[in-house]
């Protein structure tokens, strides 16, 4: 199947699964797949409850009902890749822009579809960028011991980062304080993120910012989506 055309169905089958889900679809859906991942950027995603629920800034309640509707969904997503695109996912990761009514889903395919070298291709500023990051997560908490980024395309940047958490957070998770500590996690990330700093790297204007942890991985994507020049 052409490359285009793949991406159309997939797009067209994740607009109807969120459908058929929350009553309401995304308005647009954007797939790209650069092996090991694919991402799929959605656009005015909120369903009717949830836009009540985001105007009285009640946002916990929608992303705690959102992990839970997802946990649900991602078995049947990775399935349906796996039949119909021959995608094998391993893990996906998403995360949301409740304001913007925007989301993302990245999946990592598995080993067999991944390499070290995907991570190579250079772009402008990019060891600037890796280390301005690295400043970010030391004041999250702690520095990764590794950290790669690449474009996928022309509007998606995502960055990986492995071995981040500290002792206190691991053993939160083990005390079963899980989503608790994802939802601050990512409230006090995006808002250590300077994002006037990040676009003069960039030199690009940056639209949204996702991230999204593996607790038991220990690994974590963020994922910037720019207006291409």
């Amino acid at each position: 199947m052409e490359k285009k055309s793949l991406n159309s169905e997939i797009a067209g089958y994740i607009g109807k699964l969120l459908r058929d889900n929350f009553g309401k679809g995304p308005t647009s859906v954007y797939v790209s797949i650069k092996k090991p991942f694919i991402s799929i950027y959605l656009k005015d995603f909120l369903a009717p409850i949830e836009r009540l629920l985001v105007g009285q800034k009640n946002y916990q309640k929608v992303e705690e009902t959102r992990d839970l509707m997802f946990e649900e969904l991602i078995p049947e997503i990775k399935a349906t890749l796996r039949v119909s695109a021959d995608l094998h996912i391993k893990n996906f990761y998403y995360d949301w822009s409740l304001e913007n009514k925007t989301g993302v889903l990245l999946g990592v395919m598995d080993n067999s579809e991944s390499n070290d070298e995907h991570f190579y291709p250079e772009f402008p500023n990019k060891e600037i960028l890796e280390e301005e990051m690295i400043k970010v997560s030391e004041i999250a908490q702690k520095a990764p011991d590794l950290l790669n980024s690449m474009y996928l395309n022309n509007r998606t940047l995502v960055m990986e980062r492995k071995g981040i958490l500290t002792e206190l957070e691991k053993e939160l998770i083990r005390e079963g304080n899980k989503e608790q500590l994802l939802l601050s996690k990512r409230q006090l990330e995006k808002r250590l993120l300077d994002i006037k700093v990040f676009e003069s790297i960039l030199g690009v204007g940056i639209k949204d910012v996702f991230v999204d942890w593996d607790f038991y991985l220990d690994i974590s994507y963020l994922i910037f989506i720019v207006k291409p020049k």
